[in-house]
């Protein structure tokens, strides 16, 4: 039986590491179900978001930029354009090339995204002031800079599964 001093001690409690994996796990498990009422992934969310920033860029710049390989991206690519929401084009300079865009419905459906992820931050960082919310946010980006993760690309996009 743990006591109370158990619990109030630093190693029962967990260091930095272990609470950003706690915090993370649970963060993208919240924000998956928030997607899911969109009929989105938090993969194909990323996308959108992707392609908004970097419209125009070929099938292969886009899964080497979400650390997945060609094989696995052409499948997740092409559920999307089934959806309507992306669009591949002929790279008029090498017509061996797609390039992918957003159509208009994937823009209409990436703003209704936004609204979604902007309650999920608010959500998840109440129990802070806007201060130390920006506090956190350079402090996260500073271990991810040191830790060369590349910016805005979550990592779980390198296990994703074409099926």
């Amino acid at each position: 039986m743990s006591t109370n001093r158990e619990k109030e001690s630093p190693a029962f409690r967990g260091g930095a590491a272990f609470l950003l994996s706690q915090l993370g796990a649970h963060v993208a498990q919240q924000f998956a179900d928030r997607v899911a009422e969109l009929d989105l992934t938090p993969a194909q969310a990323g996308l959108l978001r992707m392609l908004v920033q970097a419209p125009g860029r070929s099938q292969r710049e886009l899964a080497e930029m979400l650390g997945m390989p060609p094989s696995r991206f052409v499948p997740f690519a092409d559920g999307m354009q089934e959806r309507g929401l992306i669009e591949r084009r002929r790279n008029p300079d090498d017509r061996r090339v797609y390039s992918l865009t957003l159509t208009d419905k994937g823009m209409e459906l990436l703003a209704r995204l936004g609204t979604v992820a902007k309650a999920h931050e608010e959500q998840v960082c109440q129990a802070l002031t806007p201060d130390e919310h920006q506090q956190l946010i350079g402090l996260l980006r500073r271990i991810a800079d040191q830790q060369q993760l590349t910016p805005g690309v979550h990592g779980g996009y390198r296990r994703l599964r074409s099926g």
